[in-house]
């Protein structure tokens, strides 16, 4: 329960401006087409974290990385919540991303407290917990904007995080390491992981799988902010209940993969997160369609990201925190790609070319998943023998 708290309020971090970009942007001066920068500076903090952060769950105790990392992504949110120029709330958003990272230790964390045959049901709780802070803390943070303005949900992250500090010191087992390496070596293990089929394959459907996501989270609020709908933020914060439907997809899919089934599920998921479109694009026209390609959507995503977890940290059992920490450079890259594509096609072709570009992005997954079948159903043959 902990480590699926700490993921939800780490990842809430990175995700609560999204209910809220129209009331920031109005605050400092931001044009429209240039809204997307807000979601993307923290997400290009995240990247620098994956690559150079992670990999140090791999050589020391993570229970004291836990702690660090919650403790400087708090110091993000409070420079964050004073910001009065838009340069210093990059800043304080780019830092809060870079420790957010902290999720990413945490999933590590908790594969390798678990046995190999429960491994996909613990990633699944432990996701869902990502999923209900992505998702929720589009709720809370449109409610306490109504109430407050979007400066007090940085204030609240800050103070969950303080608390989530205390906490791991207190309640988590210590992690020590038995077998030392050199931050180099641990570096370098994981590059030649970007040699590796396997990985490069789950990586890539990473990558359009969450431009697909961050297309929706982050465009989203702009046809229910604009005529006819004219909803307020913490009306379409709540458009982030029905996205909560995904944490079942994340349990149900962990418990998939430990039967083996994680290969098939990715690509039925794959198939289902493309279809969700043809309803989220009625935006502009009806609210309805848009609820149910939003449950749809979330489902898929966590149903994918459970399993290539779950794959990775099966092929790479000596290494996880490097693995999940590489992977998740995809996930990193392609929400970027998501939430600066959306506003800017936005801005030009309104909801209609946000939502083509959306399907795009899950059928190029789709198309990587199809080519790349056979090397995990091999690496799970392997890891059988």
């Amino acid at each position: 329960m902990l480590l699926a708290v700490i993921c939800a309020v780490a990842v809430a971090t990175i995700y609560a401006a999204q209910p809220v970009l129209a009331q920031i942007g109005g605050d400092l001066g931001l044009p429209e087409a240039d809204l997307g920068w807000i979601v993307t500076a923290g997400q290009l903090g995240y990247l620098i974290g994956l690559a150079l952060l992670v990999p140090l769950g791999d050589m020391f105790d993570r229970r004291k990385l836990i702690a660090w990392h919650l403790l400087l992504a708090a110091a993000g949110t409070v420079l964050t919540s004073v910001a009065a120029q838009v340069w210093l709330l990059l800043a304080g958003l780019a830092l809060a991303g870079l420790f957010a990272v902290v999720v990413q230790t945490t999933v590590a964390f908790a594969a390798d407290l678990s046995t190999a045959a429960e491994r996909g049901r613990t990633l699944g709780a432990v996701t869902s917990g990502v999923i209900i802070g992505i998702l929720g803390a589009r709720v809370l943070a449109g409610s306490l904007a109504a109430l407050w303005g979007w400066r007090s949900v940085y204030v609240a992250l800050a103070a969950l995080l303080i608390t989530l500090t205390c906490c791991v010191m207190r309640l988590l087992p210590p992690d020590p390491r038995d077998v030392r390496t050199t931050y180099s070596t641990v570096l370098m293990s994981l590059g030649r992981m970007f040699r590796d089929r396997l990985f490069v394959s789950r990586g890539m459907i990473a990558f359009f799988l969450f431009a697909s996501f961050g297309t929706l989270w982050s465009g989203l609020a702009l046809p229910l902010a604009a005529e006819p709908w004219n909803l307020s933020p913490d009306r379409i914060g709540l458009f982030g209940i029905a996205g909560l439907a995904g944490a079942l997809g994340a349990s149900r899919a962990g418990q998939g993969a430990d039967a083996g089934r994680a290969n098939a599920i990715t690509g039925g998921a794959l198939a289902l997160l493309a279809a969700s479109w043809l309803a989220t694009g009625q935006a502009s026209w009806s609210l309805w369609p848009v609820i149910v390609g939003v449950v749809v959507l979330d489902f898929a995503v966590q149903a994918v990201h459970v399993n290539n977890q779950h794959l990775l940290t099966a092929a790479y059992s000596d290494r996880t925190s490097s693995a999940i920490g590489g992977y998740m450079l995809f996930y990193s890259l392609g929400s970027a790609v998501g939430a600066t594509g959306t506003t800017a096609v936005y801005s030009v072709a309104g909801w209609a070319g946000s939502s083509f570009l959306g399907a795009a992005f899950a059928l190029c997954a789709l198309l990587v998943w199809a080519v790349n079948r056979h090397a995990a159903a091999d690496t799970r043959r392997d890891t059988l023998v």
